[in-house]
């Protein structure tokens, strides 16, 4: 089905690949490049990985502490979460290999139009969003990326009438040398900033989304957003945002009280999947999608009432930014649980927010102090609770919280010093609830 793909394929038969990272979502390029006859080093920091699947394979597996010294061979895949001018990486470049990465090399080979998302927020909605118009348009759909599914282990099975939806990080951004046909920037804010060396190079990475882009492609920008508003692709530009609303519809085919995703936050995601895909789908299929659509896993996820208080998952947000749009969506008394790994974002603008819009700030984690210091430097601040984890957390909310309140995880933090990501976190969460709703 796709030519280029089966010349791709043979092409890596005896050659020398290193894969960096053994996680789940490296293991089908693993699988696909010994089935392609390639000789594979996968190297990984995880001392502990199992690695009897890939001895079956017959690869060469190189683990712990000293698991980058002499990377090299033809091809190197890096990991998102590597820096691409790691000295590991520069190392194997002087030695004549070509350093690429699964989503480079899916670019190169994908045959149908790329529909890419990125941003500071909403990335996985938008993205969500995106494939369900396709799909609701008749396109055959292939969602992933960022969001978990890897794509290039799938590119041989893509026909030039399918459609891609694919989320993109600022990591994986960082080596681009392609851009998708349609790009699309939800917004631009502070973070990961505890991996980029400033906000500039964040920027830089999050705009390379467009700067590969033809005269033919489309670049869908928040026109809304300081930081996005003053950029253009390099073929046809549309901006979404307020400016589109008109008596409370979106340019005027979607009615406002017809989206069931709260928070203004998430109108935004819904306008920039619209426009993304509006010519490309029926008008019919973008209103159908967005009547239907209640959300992601761990975005502001309604979990359970539990004695007439509502519970929400929101353990993406991982950002102050995205805590702030995630408590301006909620109106009432809010339990705040906040609180993991900082990004070295400040917490300051979070805090202004605090006497406005919550109840009982619930503290957990490693930036559990610096949160409550920006906290205490305003006026009015709400009672802080320090808990030793998510459990604790949980249980002095259920038992603070009175009917009518909110009790929401999101805690501006990565999850890194408890958990091995967010969606552990989230499920966590998700599980503690549970425990309350039954017990009730």
């Amino acid at each position: 089905m796709n030519p280029a793909f089966d010349t791709y394929i043979q092409s890596l038969a005896g050659r020398d690949v290193t894969v960096i990272g053994a996680g789940v979502s490296n293991s089908p390029l693993i699988r696909m490049l010994c089935s392609a006859g390639a000789r594979v080093i996968v190297l990984d920091r995880n001392p502990a990985l199992p690695r009897e699947e890939w001895d079956d394979l017959g690869v060469d597996v190189r683990l712990g502490e000293n698991y980058l010294d002499r990377v090299g061979g033809d091809v190197v895949f890096r990991t998102p979460g590597m820096r691409p001018d790691h000295p590991a990486l520069d190392s194997a470049r002087a030695g004549g290999s070509r350093v690429t990465s699964e989503m480079e090399e899916f670019f190169a080979l994908c045959p149908c139009p790329i529909f890419g998302v990125t941003g500071s927020d909403g990335k996985t909605t938008t993205t969500s969003l995106i494939a369900d118009m396709l799909a609701d348009g008749g396109r055959t759909v292939h969602l992933g990326g960022n969001i978990g599914t890897p794509l290039l282990t799938r590119a041989g099975e893509m026909s030039p009438l399918d459609a891609c939806a694919v989320e993109l990080s600022s990591f994986q951004l960082m080596d681009m040398t392609r851009s998708p046909h349609v790009a699309v920037i939800t917004n631009l804010s502070p973070n990961h900033l505890d991996w980029h060396r400033d906000m500039d190079e964040y920027t830089a990475a999050k705009r390379r989304l467009l700067d590969f882009q033809s005269a033919d492609d489309f670049a869908v920008l928040n026109g809304d957003n300081p930081a996005t508003a003053v950029l253009r692709g390099r073929g046809k530009t549309k901006y979404f945002g307020g400016h589109t609303i008109q008596d409370g519809v979106i340019d005027g085919l979607l009615p406002i009280s017809d989206i069931r995703l709260p928070g203004w936050y998430n109108v935004e995601n819904v306008m920039a999947a619209m426009t993304a895909v509006r010519g490309t789908v029926s008008d019919e299929a973008i209103l159908e999608t967005v009547r239907n659509f209640v959300g992601v896993e761990h975005r502001n996820q309604w979990v359970a009432t539990v004695g007439g208080v509502q519970y929400y998952n929101n353990s993406i947000g991982s950002s102050p930014a995205r805590t702030v749009a995630t408590l301006l969506a909620h109106v009432g008394r809010v339990l705040l649980i906040a609180g993991g790994r900082d990004k070295k974002v400040p917490f300051d603008e979070m805090a202004r927010l605090l006497p406005d819009h919550v109840k009982v700030l619930l503290l957990i984690g490693e930036a559990a102090s610096q949160i409550e210091a920006a906290a205490r430097r305003v006026p009015s601040f709400p009672p802080i609770v320090r808990c030793e984890g998510l459990a604790e957390a949980v249980a002095q909310a259920h038992k603070l919280a009175a009917l009518g309140d909110t009790v929401l995880l999101s805690p501006a933090c990565t999850a890194f010093d408890q958990y091995r990501n967010f969606e552990e976190r989230g499920h966590h969460f998700v599980e503690l609830v549970g425990s309350l709703h039954r017990s009730e």
